[in-house]
């Protein structure tokens, strides 16, 4: 089941979030302040691509106060915005029954995107 959602996911519009996201990695890769930023949109672009069977967690041990710092510069520039996106499509997946597993993937999505320093994805 994992695979045919994963499939189903990247034709109906995994494929062209994930470019959205790697896209939008490459200028926050060019300055130094902004590659922590950049690995961040990596990770939700990777979570974007196979997001069925993946969980994500949060890492073992204490973030710490730069993860939080991190988080709250995040949340300001763009991810309450992302968030929102995700959740406006997990609701509109969610009206239907068929849509309610891609439901849960975009609200799986907004939850990293809503504060994605200090998680780890675990793809199984």
């Amino acid at each position: 089941m994992k695979t045919i959602g994963n499939i189903i996911w990247l034709l109906f519009g995994g494929l062209f979030v994930a470019i959205e996201y790697f896209v939008a990695s490459i200028p926050l890769f060019i300055t130094i302040i902004g590659i922590p930023f950049g690995v961040q949109a990596l990770k939700l672009g990777m979570l974007s691509l196979w997001p069925f069977g993946t969980e994500i967690k949060i890492k073992k041990g204490n973030p710490g106060c730069i993860s939080t710092i991190m988080n709250i510069f995040w949340f300001l520039i763009g991810g309450i915005w992302i968030c929102l996106t995700h959740i406006l499509f997990g609701i509109l997946f969610g009206i239907t029954i068929v849509g309610i597993p891609f439901a849960k993937q975009h609200f799986k999505l907004a939850s990293l995107a809503l504060t994605p320093f200090g998680r780890d994805i675990i793809f199984r």
